[in-house]
């Protein structure tokens, strides 16, 4: 789970205007580091079934929100995928 401040900080990294909360380079950034703090923890806990369908369904999420903005805009896309470290 990733507390307040964590999120706060992402968006601020991230987000295309002031009050921009929900656009997809804000929720790929969020799902990003969900991804990344359930891998950690399945690494501990390896038996982990159902927070592993949980991890597998968020990286589904995060690549049809990519899928959306590579449509609409390639090179927010780019710039995005730079600034995460993700793979094409």
């Amino acid at each position: 789970m990733i507390s307040k401040a964590k999120k706060e900080k992402l968006i601020k990294e991230v987000r295309v205007h002031e009050k921009d909360t929900g656009s997809p380079e804000v929720q790929i950034s969020i799902l990003t580091k969900r991804i990344e703090e359930l891998a950690k923890h399945l690494k501990a806990h390896a038996k982990d079934n159902h927070s592993r369908r949980g991890l597998l369904a968020m990286v589904a999420s995060r690549q049809v929100h990519m899928k959306y903005l590579d449509k609409k805009s390639p090179k927010r896309a780019k710039a995005l995928r730079e600034k995460l470290g993700l793979k094409k």
